[in-house]
């Protein structure tokens, strides 16, 4: 068998050849071998980005503390003068901020269950079995991705009206579920892509039916990518207000978007309960964020390579 030869030219003093990959190999740089100039930049820039971000929510709490409902100051604090809670302790006193928090999170739980159920059965049945339509049926998932919200509140409107479900916590579930669905049973299937297919045979070999496979063996293993789904759904319904505007009259219903958007009249807007009312309702997701951030680092990244 011939061997080629390597030409001294191509040789670098480290005794690497630049020849084929090697060439391309070098080219490619570790990030450690950043110099420390460079790494300075990259955290200024990493810092600027940083407090771009933060900056408007820091804006929203400074104004949830100013009295009289002030929008605009030339104080530039975070704490400004005369801080008050006034407006924190409007919401539960003087308005039903419980309520529509109460509302919210009956409804997320619920969409995020049903989601999280439908999207890993059949993410996996598209992911193992061949059946006909199977193909036109993930690209008509995907395709619903492509239309707005809007143009399908018409439709929802009459289906929910001619199931008796309009105005209620189902026609809200449903809506919900059907908007996050798609996308989730994508996520699921392309996660299920990457796990090996020997894993499952190993299982019925040992006598496993294929619903014991699947709960003992593949919906472990799917934690990172359930993570993803449930959070997604969750922040669907949490966080929605248009779809919640058409399907909901009965104020006793009204979600916490359709609740605040109550401090905005024709006249005026109540800026410090606007403010705190928000503050509110991020809380929750960033403590999802916090809790659930080292599954969706890696979650984020699987099925992106399939086996």
């Amino acid at each position: 068998m011939e061997t080629a030869e390597l030409n001294p030219k191509t040789i670098r003093p480290n005794g690497v050849s630049t020849n084929g990959r090697a060439v391309k190999a070098a080219a490619v740089k570790n990030p450690r071998d950043v110099s420390p100039a460079a790494k300075v930049w990259i955290y200024i820039v990493l810092t600027l980005f940083s407090l771009f971000a933060i900056f408007p929510i820091l804006q929203v709490f400074t104004i949830s503390l100013r009295p009289g409902d002030k929008l605009l100051s030339t104080n530039l604090e975070l704490i400004p003068d005369g801080a008050t809670l006034d407006a924190y302790v409007t919401l539960f006193t003087a308005r039903p901020f419980l309520k529509w928090m109460f509302n919210s999170v009956l409804v997320s739980l619920i969409v995020t269950f049903f989601s999280v159920g439908l999207a890993s059965t059949a993410g996996y049945a598209f992911s193992r079995y061949k059946f006909y339509g199977r193909d036109s049926g993930m690209i008509l998932l995907i395709a619903t991705q492509m239309f707005p919200v809007t143009m399908l509140l018409l439709p929802l409107f009459i289906m929910l009206i001619k199931l008796g479900v309009y105005d209620s916590y189902i026609g809200l579930i449903i809506a919900y579920t059907a908007t996050a669905l798609p996308f989730c049973i994508w996520q699921m299937k392309g996660f299920y892509d990457t796990i090996p297919r020997s894993l499952e045979e190993s299982a019925r070999i040992d006598g496993c039916s294929e619903v014991q496979t699947f709960w003992k063996i593949v919906f472990p293993l799917a934690q990172p990518a359930l993570v993803i789904t449930a959070l997604f759904s969750f922040m669907t319904a949490w966080s929605e207000y248009l779809v919640a505007a058409v399907l909901v009259q009965d104020q006793s219903l009204f979600t916490l978007p359709m609740g605040l958007k109550g401090f905005q009249s024709d006249l005026e807007v109540s800026w410090g309960l606007y403010s705190a009312g928000a503050m509110l309702v991020s809380l929750p997701v960033v403590i999802l964020f916090i809790a659930l951030s080292r599954y969706l680092v890696s979650g984020l990244t699987l099925g992106s390579v399939k086996e």
